[in-house]
């Protein structure tokens, strides 16, 4: 699946990351724990030189513990601090702070001893549409968001969120890069609802997490539409899922894209259990390809 999709916003959101970089102690990464590598911007790394990264696994209740451990070693033996949180129910976010100060101690100290009076860590946060980034924010800041625009560099318009006296994080709008060289990424992106359904075949996205779901969680597949077994053609999968949950059309047929609606919203919400799409063993195959 070939997804060419770099709005004007986006290209404009790139601008503002650059612009104000030199604003920023360290960077938040948010990415999806249930495709760790599929949802890091790539644009990002070319974007962000320099500056200290925490890599956030967000969603982690929906991902597979197993492997979400896996992830972190990988990043941390790639010389990136990772850390799994779950934004919706508020779990992590101390740990957010206490990493972010962690990873700019060194500069802070300097500047303490050059006599310069200690502040808060200002970070910026960025991440791929719908990764939860609002929700996070939200969730640290306990929507108390204060304007802050006396800064130098900084417009009246601008808004840093304080979180407490330590941290003060500067939001950015999810950016996507302009193509998917890899189908598989958009893929998993599209099954996990990164990407607007609206310019999706969704029958072409439920078939893709079908087949994985087979592949990889077949007992979760089977129990949560009641399948004694799971047929290898997709077609007569898709008839078993629509037959057992009503997504039929006139004539008693089966409605496809009832069916294929169904799975990805039941997939999304984690009511087929906890799925993670690649593991960091496929991600090292791939770059050394």
């Amino acid at each position: 699946m070939t997804i060419q999709w770099f709005p004007g916003h986006m290209a404009k959101a790139r601008r503002q990351i650059t612009e104000k970089l030199k604003l920023i102690d360290v960077v938040i990464e948010l990415v999806d724990a249930r495709l760790p590598a599929s949802s890091r911007n790539p644009m990002i790394d070319e974007i962000l030189t320099h500056k200290p990264r925490l890599v956030v696994l967000n969603k982690a209740d929906l991902a597979d513990d197993r492997v979400t451990k896996q992830w972190i070693q990988y990043f941390a033996e790639k010389g990136q601090k990772a850390i799994s949180i779950n934004a919706q129910a508020g779990q992590g976010m101390k740990e957010i702070t206490a990493a972010s100060k962690e990873l700019v101690k060194e500069k802070f100290d300097k500047m303490v001893a050059k006599g310069i009076k200690p502040r808060a860590v200002r970070a910026l946060i960025v991440g791929i549409p719908n990764v939860g980034k609002s929700t996070l924010i939200n969730k640290v800041a306990k929507k108390n968001i204060a304007k802050t625009g006396d800064r130098p560099g900084v417009t009246t318009a601008q808004q840093w969120i304080k979180i407490g006296k330590e941290l003060e994080l500067l939001d950015t709008p999810g950016i996507l890069w302009p193509k998917f060289e890899d189908e598989m990424v958009g893929y998993r992106l599209a099954a996990t609802g990164a990407i607007k359904d609206t310019i999706l075949n969704l029958q072409d996205v439920a078939v893709y997490a079908l087949r994985f779901l087979a592949a990889h969680y077949p007992k979760q597949l089977q129990e949560r539409y009641a399948l004694t077994e799971i047929p290898e053609d997709i077609v007569e999968l898709f008839d078993a899922i629509g037959k057992r949950r009503g997504c039929l059309a006139g004539g008693g047929m089966i409605d496809y894209d009832k069916t294929a609606e169904l799975v990805l919203r039941e997939l999304r919400a984690g009511l087929l259990g906890r799925i993670t799409f690649e593991t960091p063993q496929e991600e090292a195959a791939a770059i050394e390809e």
